[in-house]
């Protein structure tokens, strides 16, 4: 091996607003995350980079705290980096933190928790400067039901209920360690923190909290949605821009609880 040809293994953390993008993972004739941040990899490399992400959002979805990790070659210091990446990548995606870790670390296989945040504007009027990241709903809701219907889904459970068809996973077994709903106002704000999330998971949670907090459903209703297993017993999946991937935990770094 020639010098210089040995990779580093490289963390990043990262934001991005995910109004204009069809997701995180590269599609054919769509425009993803994934696209334009290995496409601004290969610019301050000069070479063709793949990077490996903790949580594939969907169209619409934002994030705070995306992380991946992407081997490189070690002459762009960690320090550095953030700002080179952040120079050739557009506005609406920013690099926030980046180190040099263990070559067996994954982004996605060594996450033990991940935090996301739905926004809910639920004032008379939509909000223009809140558009693209929350979900508009005109009608009061109830957040004391909605509190109490979100109680029965903290734990471990089979959350089959809330995943969206198009997934393939062994289990659909998850633990929610939290799931805290904030009001501020008109603006109210679902906290969900979890061991892992299935397809759209969150989505439909959030709608089927809704629901309740429009007396559509009552509160208890969330147990027996919760154990049928059947998607079609959950409520409608609230719209994309209103989720944002919060953080992500890792054993080795962080706190879980």
């Amino acid at each position: 091996m020639k010098s210089g040809d040995f990779l580093e293994n490289y963390k990043i953390v990262f934001s991005y607003d995910g109004t204009s993008y069809h997701g995180f993972q590269v599609q054919e004739n769509a425009l993803t995350v994934q696209e334009v941040l290995e496409r601004g990899l290969e610019k301050i490399y000069g070479k063709k980079i793949r990077v490996e992400v903790a949580g594939r959002t969907d169209a619409g979805v934002h994030a705070r705290g995306q992380v991946a990790n992407f081997f490189a070659p070690g002459n762009i210091s960690s320090e550095v980096l953030p700002l080179a990446l952040n120079s050739v990548l557009p506005r609406d995606i920013v690099v926030i933190e980046a180190s040099r870790v263990d070559q067996k670390f994954h982004a996605r296989r060594d996450a033990c928790a991940k935090t996301y945040s739905y926004t809910i504007n639920n004032g008379r009027f939509p909000n223009v400067f809140l558009r693209l990241y929350s979900w508009h709903i005109a009608d009061r809701l109830c957040v004391e039901d909605m509190k109490l219907a979100a109680s029965f889904l903290l734990g471990k459970h089979d959350f089959k209920a809330f995943q969206a068809s198009g997934s393939s996973v062994e289990t659909t077994e998850r633990e929610i360690f939290f799931l805290e709903i904030e009001q501020r106002g008109y603006l109210i704000t679902l906290w969900f923190k979890g061991d892992g999330f299935l397809y759209k998971m969150v989505r439909n949670i959030t709608g089927t909290l809704i629901e309740i907090g429009l007396k559509k459903r009552k509160p208890e209703d969330m147990q027996s949605i919760l154990r049928s297993g059947n998607r079609q017993n959950a409520g409608k999946t609230a719209p994309a821009k209103g989720l944002c991937l919060e953080k992500v935990f890792y054993h080795h770094t962080d706190t879980l609880l």
